[in-house]
């Protein structure tokens, strides 16, 4: 049976991180994947989240299942981060997943299970396992411009009732250009009108503008319109990458609605992984729940989103010294985790050869990933490969 099977493709970027991992040079820059880093190139493990862990493990005495909706305290604490409001967290129903992956496929299941044959928008350039996701559930999938404002609205005037529109949240992967406030507000109407259902990953929240201003647009989105599935990760502003926690959200106009929405992600979650693993729940859970260790948490994500910012103006700051204004101030205007090159397919291979710099071969960096006092070495690597 096996030798029928055809070879798959790789995951692109776990091929590039195991390249890195090959190369001798000790120069090397490793910025693949999304991971934050500190000054010294540790993913270090939050000190809110060490003193959550010490409280769990001093009063845990058993890991008996949870259910299919996983912990529900973690739920509700994440229904009341992320919407704010009760009048939102009212008519909204929550399930833990398997990190932001998890929640993107449940709440795709979701979609094939009430309309088979869904048209889903993405963005284009788009994270890179939003298509794979999304057609794995069965979903057509068609894309829109999202570098280009009006481009953006222009093509997604296309989108029909019952089409559901991929949306994140904030600190755009792979681009890190976020829509204007206006825009989103535009979003928002020509939803209303057209009858389409936003879908919000939310996978970098407090790591642009800060907590509260990076789920204002999600906020407002739940606000105007009836439906919005919204997908949440841990991993990044946590620092809960391994712990693979994550939420599926649903906002609805009915209590019977939700009612059946809760039921359907359970059933999914049942055939693909029954239930979610606690641990990483417990500890949002623990932290969210506490005024004390909210509020460190809320200032050890500050300290992360002043790092990412500061990494920036910084590159931004050695690139234009070196006679790149232009591709400079392109990237002055990202934010969040990532930023996008202005450099080719071949650039990016270039510089990976030349400087022993690792980025996506769409042009993909992880500002996040680099020490300080690396930055003038990736100005230099980018403008040698321009």
């Amino acid at each position: 049976m096996l030798e029928l099977l055809p070879a798959p493709p790789a995951d692109p970027l776990w091929d590039l991180t195991a390249e890195y991992a090959a190369d001798p040079r000790p120069e090397r820059l490793n910025l693949v994947l999304g991971v934050y880093r500190d000054h010294t190139g540790v993913t270090p493990v939050m000190a809110a989240v060490k003193e959550a862990e010490m409280r769990l493990a001093e009063r845990s005495g058993s890991k008996e299942y949870l259910g299919l909706s996983g912990n529900t305290a973690f739920n509700r604490a994440m229904l009341t981060t992320v919407l704010g409001t009760e009048a939102l967290t009212a008519r909204a129903t929550a399930v833990q997943t398997v990190a932001g992956t998890g929640a993107l496929r449940l709440l795709a299941d979701l979609v094939r299970q009430t309309r088979p044959g869904t048209t889903v928008w993405i963005s284009d350039p788009a994270y890179v396992n939003h298509r794979p996701i999304l057609e794995g559930a069965g979903l057509t999938v068609r894309t829109f411009r999202w570098l280009d404002p009006e481009g953006m609205l222009d093509d997604l005037r296309a989108a029909g009732p019952g089409d559901v529109v991929l949306l994140q949240g904030c600190c755009h992967n792979p681009t890190g250009a976020d829509p204007t406030a206006e825009t989103w507000e535009e979003l928002a109407a020509l939803a209303a009108t057209n009858g389409w259902v936003p879908f919000v990953d939310l996978a970098y929240h407090g790591l642009g503008d800060g907590l509260e201003a990076d789920l204002a647009p999600t906020r407002m989105l739940a606000e105007r319109l009836p439906e919005v599935l919204i997908a949440v990760s841990c991993s990044k502003n946590f620092g809960l990458y391994s712990d693979r926690t994550g939420c599926a959200i649903v906002l609805g106009s009915s209590a019977r609605a939700l009612r059946h929405v809760e039921t359907a992600l359970q059933n999914a979650a049942r055939t693909l992984y029954s239930m979610p693993p606690d641990h990483g729940a417990a500890v949002v859970a623990t932290v969210l729940e506490d005024e004390r260790l909210r509020a460190l948490w809320l200032a050890e994500l500050d300290v992360m989103r002043r790092r990412i910012t500061a990494n920036r103006t910084d590159l931004v700051a050695h690139l234009g010294a070196l006679g790149h204004e232009e591709h400079a101030s392109a990237l002055a205007r990202q934010k969040g985790m990532f930023s996008m090159l202005p450099l080719t397919p071949e650039g990016m291979r270039r510089m990976r050869h030349r400087s022993g710099i690792y980025g996506t071969t769409a042009g993909r960096i992880n500002i996040a990933g680099v020490p300080a006092y690396r930055i003038p070495y990736l100005a230099g690597g980018i403008a040698d490969a321009l």
